[in-house]
């Protein structure tokens, strides 16, 4: 089973930036796509961007693309989420999220592992 632990969380004002790490426990990281999801207090979780296991080709969602970019480096069992141009209702706790089928997914339910998330704060 693979354990996911989040970091880089915080309060920075509208238009900074922040990254957001997550550090994997599993061997075989490589093998997992890998997806950012976010909840907003009283909203579903939803997704954020993810990076495939096969080739690290990345996909997002479109209210993040130009704004957020996800990366992985496998010899450090590691995804980030960097992320500029921060919105208000960027707020939400984000989870790291590892899926270990063969396709990628922007559904949380395509996702077998999570992290406990990581609270990210944008003040106006």
């Amino acid at each position: 089973q693979v354990q996911l632990v989040e970091s880089g969380g915080g309060l920075v004002q509208a238009g900074g930036s922040l990254r957001l790490s997550c550090l994997a426990s599993d061997r075989t990281f490589s093998n997992y796509n890998m997806g950012w999801l976010r909840q907003a207090p009283g909203k579903e979780r939803e997704f954020v961007a993810g990076i495939r296991w096969s080739d690290s080709s990345t996909y997002y969602a479109e209210s993040m693309k130009g704004r957020f970019t996800i990366s992985r480096n496998n010899a450090k069992n590691t995804v980030y989420l960097q992320m500029n141009s921060l919105k208000p209702e960027d707020t939400a706790v984000y989870y790291c999220a590892a899926s270990s089928a063969f396709y990628s997914s922007n559904y949380p339910a395509g996702y077998d592992y999570w992290g406990q998330g990581t609270q990210v704060t944008v003040s106006s």
